[in-house]
């Protein structure tokens, strides 16, 4: 199967941690072709990761940007189009966990960094991308949720809720643009042992709760970035193009819904 990704460019945001899924993800797609704008707030993973891209005979560039923030997106995706000319695949990976446990105990100045991270950002940078595109008539658009999103979980309220408004938003700006040319699709991911998992340290949070959770999927095996990677590349193929507005998780069969 030809996924024809051969020099198209990709956005992929968060994808400097050499562990995550926009890491594997921005990988893969060079493997496959694509040249690659690798962004993070942490300029040092980015390059990296651009450096890996480079070593496989892609072109890529590296940039610093705050997703929440609107003026440093709209500023990254014009340095994107002077040196690449467009964007045709942007994905929206960027996120963390935050403002974790009781709702009642959590801070709202923690809110507002979740919410501008997890939903703000996708919201800040498809709205960047989407004029040209539509100018040209073609484009992908995958954003990362979570499960979560689908069934919300106790002690991570806002956390949910953003991955709820991700799913919703997908499904919303699929329905705006599709006959434009543009595949908008989200991605939910099972539970991996990226940074969401892991303390400054690097150590994992809790390995109890992590292996617990390994022995209830059916898979008997957690989430891999590469997994991710897979689905996204093949959704932002021409292959997908009759995929539209659709939340496909990639988990284990730890829901199957």
């Amino acid at each position: 199967m030809d996924l024809n990704l051969q020099s198209k460019v990709a956005l992929i945001t968060g994808a400097g941690s050499q562990i995550g899924f926009g890491h594997a993800t921005a990988v893969t797609m060079a493997k496959e072709g694509c040249d690659i704008v690798v962004n993070d707030i942490n300029l040092e993973g980015a390059e990296q990761t651009a450096s890996e891209i480079r070593n496989i005979g892609r072109r890529s560039l590296a940039i610093k940007a705050d997703v929440g923030s609107s003026a440093q997106v709209n500023e990254m995706a014009q340095k994107a189009l002077e040196e690449f000319g467009k964007i045709d695949i942007l994905v929206n990976n960027a996120g963390a966990g935050g403002a974790g446990g009781p709702i009642h105990l959590t801070r709202e100045e923690d809110w507002i960094k979740t919410i501008n991270l997890l939903f703000i950002g996708v919201m800040n940078c498809t709205k960047a991308v989407l004029p040209q595109m539509l100018e040209r008539k073609y484009g992908k658009i995958i954003n990362i949720a979570s499960g979560l999103g689908r069934t919300g979980s106790p002690n991570n309220s806002v956390y949910s809720a953003c991955k709820g408004a991700v799913i919703t938003f997908t499904k919303s700006v699929a329905a705006e643009v599709a006959d434009k040319g543009i595949n908008v699709n989200c991605v939910c991911p099972g539970l991996s042992t990226t940074n969401f998992l892991r303390g400054p340290d690097g150590k994992i949070h809790s390995p109890e709760m992590v292996e617990s959770v390994r022995q209830s999927l059916p898979l008997k095996r957690l989430t891999e970035p590469q997994d991710v990677a897979n689905m996204v590349t093949f959704l932002v193929s021409d292959v997908a193009s009759d995929i539209v507005g659709q939340t496909i998780s990639v988990n284990g069969g730890n829901s199957m819904i």
